[in-house]
């Protein structure tokens, strides 16, 4: 199979989707890896150990209209023109919250598999590497932000990012407190951190209580393929302390804070309310190297299954990579993510009749 990987051109975004180890074990297998010129620079590869490891070194557009594209971050605007129906994107989709990007790219009739959906029988296993580093740099970015060791941190969410960003609160010596969505959550996160964290379910009063006298709140609430909700109104903000910060994990999909946007690694945060907000859309490429090979060794087994079996063999065959399915010829196959952009829903994956 031809295997694309693009140049990654999200603003401040240095991670590659797979590395030369990556590389070498997909060429090995027979499979041709177009990797496009300059795609390693942000981690330290150049062109030349990626062309060792087996790789044919490619244009964008050669990269972009192989039959499988492994990319990490969602489409950019920029990049719309380069999709097409055929090759299928594989890589963080983000299509929560981006209505008109579902309808553009339903119109291209493009196929794309999303990291963040793919679930196993424990959990996301692409979202988790991550979602680990974005929850510890979320705190060590605030803590920067507030010229000291935070006090008091409110983290709203116990998946992987909301547990990394406790822990490292935690470790910091802050009075942690974390709210869930649920009692079974709430119960896993307790036993995950300890008697020296709060664990409760994240219903208004409590979330008030903590988030008034909060050095940090981190936004890391993940419903999959659904808008964050909007547990930190922006009422809520103005009461907060003044230089607090909010720190926003969940922005990719609208983030907890009604005053939150997203914004770059260029220009990071902003104030409102007089609460600075820290909304990067992608933490994880602030580090870029450890992301990267992180990410590219959970990828690897699902790009093997996908290049070994054929792409619609191997969605027909496993549940895994087909829960992460969300668009498919142009038809979308997430019922949330169809009802948001006002699209017809697809119900389960046909294959494509010749």
């Amino acid at each position: 199979m031809r295997i694309g990987v693009p140049r990654e051109t999200k603003e401040g975004e240095r991670r590659v989707g797979l590395g030369p180890a990556e590389v070498s074990v997909l060429a090995a297998a027979g499979h041709e890896v177009r990797v496009e010129r300059g795609a390693g620079l942000g981690i330290g590869v150049d062109d030349a150990r990626f062309a060792a490891a087996g790789a044919r070194l490619a244009s964008a557009e050669e990269a972009w209209a192989s039959e499988l594209v492994v990319k990490v971050k969602e489409v950019q605007a920029a990049e719309l023109d380069r999709v097409r129906e055929g090759p299928t994107l594989f890589g963080y989709q983000h299509l929560a919250g981006e209505p008109e990007m579902t309808r553009a790219l339903a119109r291209r009739r493009a196929s794309a598999v999303a990291y963040e959906l793919v679930r196993d029988g424990r959990g996301f296993p692409l979202l988790a590497p991550m979602s680990q580093i974005a929850g510890r740099m979320a705190i060590e970015k605030a803590r920067q932000i507030l010229g000291r060791a935070p006090a008091r941190v409110l983290v709203l969410g116990a998946g992987h990012a909301g547990l990394a960003a406790a822990a490292a609160s935690r470790d910091l010596g802050a009075s942690v407190a974390v709210l869930t969505r649920s009692a079974a959550s709430c119960d896993a996160a307790r036993e995950r951190l300890g008697p020296g964290v709060e664990c409760g379910l994240a219903v208004p009063g409590d979330i008030e209580r903590h988030a008034i006298e909060a050095d940090i709140v981190v936004g890391a609430v993940f419903v999959p393929g659904t808008p964050t909700p909007k547990l930190v109104p922006r009422a809520l903000v103005k009461r907060m302390r003044r230089g607090a910060v909010i720190a926003d994990i969940s922005i990719d999909a609208g983030g907890v804070a009604e005053t939150s946007r997203p914004t770059t690694h260029a220009e990071p945060t902003f104030v409102e309310e007089g609460v600075v907000h820290y909304c990067v859309a992608n933490i994880p490429a602030a580090d870029p190297c450890a992301a990267s090979a992180a990410l590219a060794h959970a990828a690897l087994p699902f790009v093997r299954r996908l290049a070994s079996a054929g792409i619609e063999a191997a969605l027909l065959a496993d549940p895994v990579l087909r829960s992460g399915l969300v668009l498919w010829h142009g038809a979308v196959s997430h019922r949330g993510i169809a009802e948001e952009a006002g699209l017809p829903y697809t119900c389960g994956f046909a294959p494509q009749t010749p």
